[in-house]
């Protein structure tokens, strides 16, 4: 498969960003039904066969040139957003040979590698990254070798010690997070990083995801969806930088509310780490406005439904607290009251005109 990047892409001042026909409808729409109430919602990560963000490893899309300049812009402004325990050096190699074996198995014409026992090559061709080096040596490395393989993928990666009956974030590149704060988290077990979420303690969803993430097995990946809302094309909604990105949040209105708003999905994947025993907890970000999703008739009607209906507990936290009416308005106009098939497929392969 050879992609076309858009190089030009920003996620910050002039947002120079949208998504091409083919990106909205591969694009992970996450409600299967016209509601939606928190679920553990895990699946094997196996490919799915049909050209969508399901088919790789760790999948890499038209944004991917623009990201990874993301995160190095963030990374030189913050380089704390990238932390590892000195504990946890053995799943910072497991994860750079996991994400190099798995780009070049899955993007043969954009990645490659070559072995030679401990000496290896690895090409990235989109960023033009030429690099030899001794697999196990940090000083062959630019960087260490979770920062360096973590540059060049999209999305953001978390470390998870399992130790004490527990999991435990112990290291992370957090350059796209949905409003939390790595430097804060590091060292928190999966409950307490987890403690702001509303209703999903009461409901048990952290017991059991807890339970079922530390019976993962190394090479039985699995993934779920989570999404938010965010306003403008902004990958980096930290606490850190809240003065920056929350103001936008008064920015909404009536008239530019479809172009404006943009719903914020979340590919987590997790893989069970070969010599460390660590999870691997892989967080991509996929946004598309709610003016490009409502192309597609289904998901412009499931997705009024679902913010028309959405537990008032969840506003605030799915980021909707100034804007969910207005939102809920806009959407209106796609919903002719038909029903909409289960799942998340489109039903469509061609959009609505814009």
């Amino acid at each position: 498969m050879t992609l076309q990047f858009k190089t030009d892409e920003t996620f910050r001042d002039d947002f120079r960003y949208s998504n091409s026909e083919a990106a909205i409808l591969r694009f992970p729409f996450p409600f299967v039904e016209d509601s939606y109430m928190y679920s553990v919602n895990i699946e094997p990560h196996v490919p799915r066969g049909d050209g969508g963000v399901f088919d790789a490893a760790f999948d890499v899309d038209e944004h991917y040139v623009a990201e990874c300049r993301e995160r190095a812009l963030v990374l030189a402004q913050d380089p704390n957003r990238c932390i590892v325990l000195p504990h946890m050096m053995p799943a910072q190699w497991d994860t750079l040979e996991l994400i190099m074996e798995s780009l070049a198995r899955d993007y043969p014409a954009h990645f490659t590698l070559e072995r030679d026992g401990r000496a290896w090559h690895w090409i990235n061709r989109p960023l033009g990254i030429d690099q030899r080096f001794t697999f196990g040596e940090v000083a062959s490395l630019p960087c260490p070798p979770f920062e360096y393989i973590t540059r060049q993928a999209q999305g953001d990666f978390t470390l998870q010690d399992q130790r004490n009956d527990n999991i435990y974030v112990d290291g992370g590149m957090v350059t796209t997070q949905a409003d939390w704060s790595l430097e804060f988290n590091v060292g928190m077990t999966f409950h307490e990083w987890h403690g702001p979420v509303p209703l999903a303690h009461d409901m048990g969803v952290f017991d059991r995801a807890l339970q079922f993430i530390m019976r993962i097995q190394h090479g039985k990946p699995v993934r779920r969806l989570n999404w938010t809302m965010t306003v403008n094309p902004r990958l980096d909604t930290s606490p850190e930088n809240y003065p920056i990105w929350g103001p936008d949040r008064t920015t909404v209105t009536p008239e530019n509310v479809g172009g404006k708003l943009y719903l914020r999905v979340e590919l987590q994947t997790l893989f069970r780490l070969p010599r460390s025993n660590a999870v691997l907890f892989g967080v991509r970000c996929y946004l598309a406005s709610i003016e490009e999703l409502a192309r597609v008739p289904k998901w412009g009607r499931r997705l009024h439904r679902v913010l028309r209906g959405l537990h008032s507990d969840l506003e605030g936290y799915k980021g909707l607290t100034r804007y969910r009416q207005t939102a809920v308005d806009w959407l209106a106009r796609f919903d002719d009251g038909a029903e909409t098939s289960p799942g998340i497929a489109p039903d469509v392969d061609w959009l609505e005109r814009a």
